[in-house]
């Protein structure tokens, strides 16, 4: 078993899993402010709730967006797991190509899901990533990573909205009744929703008819279920796929 951790902008997402089984799969919030110990205690009680054992783990593989905070990760993980600690970058091999002017600057997250999607999709697919950002990721047809595109989240837009008009207000993220809003929250919930559901639509689209194929097309990230039942598009949901990236490559380093 190992315990497999995204460093995230918003949050920090943290598995255990084998071959076979996932263990549990819980969201802590990135905090630049907690100390390593803080973190340690955080993590730790995640398996205490479990039930789990901190000798059952074999290693630790992290993956970051935030790089700032992967020391600390990996000196809270070490104060209660004395085993291997694996950092997803440079010098650590994922088994897949990179066709991009700089590999280099590839988000880690981005190469990560496409890992764990080729283990189970024939390429070419197209990966929609909801998280603080909106990614979606191209592989082509021979499982090279070529490329994307990258637009603000459904939070980071709602934020940018509340906080650069002085009369719409904060509102949760909820499925509208209609696409016609009937007061102002609706109003937002059917541009913010709906319209991340059209513009992921809109991309699928134009990507496939750049690539001059179809694709398959996988879904995953935090705020996915929201808005996979408005697209017309069809796509696959995949909860966990960057959990079964990070195993995959943790065990390609063994």
């Amino acid at each position: 078993m190992i315990l497999a951790i995204e460093i995230g902008n918003t949050n920090i997402v943290l598995g255990c899993l084998d071959d076979n089984e996932i263990y549990f799969v819980e969201r802590i919030s990135t905090n630049h402010n907690c100390t390593d110990f803080e973190y340690a205690v955080k993590i730790k009680s995640l398996f205490d709730i479990y039930n789990i054992d901190c000798n059952q783990i074999s290693g630790t593989i992290i993956s970051s967006v935030v790089p700032v905070l992967v020391d600390k990760i990996k000196n809270a993980v070490v104060k209660f797991i004395d085993k291997p600690v694996k950092v997803v970058g440079p010098g650590l091999k994922t088994g897949i190509n990179i066709r991009m002017d700089n590999p280099s600057s590839v988000g880690t997250d981005l190469i990560i899901n496409a890992v764990g999607a080729l283990n189970k999709y024939k390429p070419p697919f197209l990966i929609v990533f909801m998280g603080t950002a909106t990614t979606i990721s191209v592989v082509d047809e021979n499982g090279n990573y070529i490329g994307g595109t990258i637009m603000p989240g459904m939070e980071v837009g709602l934020d940018s909205l509340v906080h650069s008009t002085a009369q719409l207000p904060y509102i949760g993220l909820n499925n509208s009744k209609h696409v016609i809003g009937k007061n102002t929250t609706e109003c937002m919930q059917s541009g913010i929703v709906l319209g991340a559901a059209s513009s992921i639509d809109g991309l699928i689209e134009r990507i496939e008819n750049e690539l001059g194929l179809k694709t398959s097309r996988i879904i995953t990230g935090c705020y996915a279920p929201k808005v996979i039942k408005h697209m017309k598009q069809d796509v696959v949901y995949e909860e966990n796929l960057f959990l079964e990236g990070l195993r995959i490559i943790y065990n390609k380093n063994k």
